[in-house]
């Protein structure tokens, strides 16, 4: 498919104001959201739109207009009300998603604008885990401590929240302790998850500032809880973190991954050498990379040592366990073949 971008103008018949209303939707979220999920860019007078993106694309999107259109048609002297959920379903019924390469990367140089700043990735993985950030509705970061999988989750949910294309942040993880017993914890509810969510407050504080966080969660624009308390959820409208994931269940895992609603985007991170649950329960993360490898619109990023970017020793404490944990595995094999070869000689 070609590269080249192009405009495509449209007019929508019969013209009519009511139609056209419903059609981009209060403030043009419709057509932000066409936008988002489409790549190209809308603009419209009356009821001439204009249409920016790759050729192809455009096509496809133009049809996509017109058949909304007809579903706003006017009924009883209103025109038919269009949401978000109905823009969603009808981009996926319509199949223009598959009409194109969704494939292609976004940019080679991602980066991330809040107002506190622009924010780029320091290497080719981070960017490339940032544009499928934006280009999928789920997206996994699977990787060592200190490879930017929290931070740049983070950043991208507050762009996302700047630009209005979600109304809220959910930031929720297991409350897992790390191998040791913290006791009881005193407080309300957002007291006890607090030192479990750290990391996510600490990102949050540098990109919007503490005031500005606090009136956030004051007024659930941001909110945060436990994972067990995403049952019985949907989440609409939202941009979700989920943080520590290898300490999920697999339970937990799927119950998370069900709550996603309309117009909302998941962003899972963890790592899977460092799971806290009881001996013997497979983790959820472990269990997902497995199950939803190959599903449309979902990515997965598996960063490495050398993607670490805090302190040099932390990529040589990485690169030290796994070639630990290479050993042992080796050594387990060994040993399990020395034990089948006596007990077949014992026969």
């Amino acid at each position: 498919m070609s590269n080249q971008t192009d405009s495509l103008e449209i007019f929508l018949e019969p013209a009519d104001q009511f139609r056209l209303a419903s059609l981009c939707g209060p403030f043009d979220d419709n057509l932000k959201l066409i936008e988002r999920r489409l790549g190209v860019e809308l603009r419209y007078r009356d009821n001439e739109f204009t249409i920016t993106g790759k050729q192809q694309v455009n096509l496809a999107v133009a049809e996509l207009l017109k058949n909304l259109y007809v579903e706003t048609q006017i009924v009883k002297g209103k025109a038919q009300e269009l949401d978000s959920e109905k823009v969603h379903l009808a981009i996926q019924e319509f199949k223009v998603l598959e009409q194109f390469s969704i494939d292609e990367p976004i940019g080679k140089e991602a980066f991330i604008k809040t107002k506190r700043g622009v924010i780029k990735p320091r290497n080719p993985n981070q960017s490339q885990y940032v544009n499928n950030i934006l280009a999928n509705d789920i997206a996994f970061g699977v990787g060592p401590a200190g490879t930017g999988k929290t931070y740049l989750a983070v950043a991208c949910a507050v762009d996302a929240l700047e630009r209005q294309e979600v109304r809220r942040i959910l930031l929720t993880r297991p409350a897992v302790e790390a191998g040791e017993k913290l006791g009881f914890l005193p407080g309300d509810l957002s007291q006890k998850v607090d030192p479990y969510l750290r990391p996510l407050y600490d990102a949050l504080f540098e990109m919007l500032g503490f005031e500005k966080v606090e009136r956030l969660i004051e007024r659930s624009v941001i909110e945060i809880a436990p994972l067990a308390y995403m049952r019985g959820r949907t989440l609409n409208d939202a941009f979700i973190i989920l943080d520590e994931s290898q300490n999920t269940t697999v339970e937990q895992m799927k119950m998370f991954l069900t709550r996603i609603g309309f117009n909302s985007k998941a962003v899972i991170t963890g790592d899977i050498t460092q799971v806290d649950l009881p001996k013997g329960q497979k983790s959820g993360l472990r269990h997902v990379v497995e199950v939803l490898q190959d599903v449309e619109d979902i990515s997965f990023n598996f960063f490495r040592s050398h993607d670490v970017v805090r302190h040099p020793v932390v990529q040589r404490v990485v690169d030290a366990y796994d070639r630990w944990d290479e050993i042992q595995e080796r050594q387990k094999i060994a040993d399990k073949k020395a034990k089948l070869a006596e007990q077949l000689e014992q026969k």
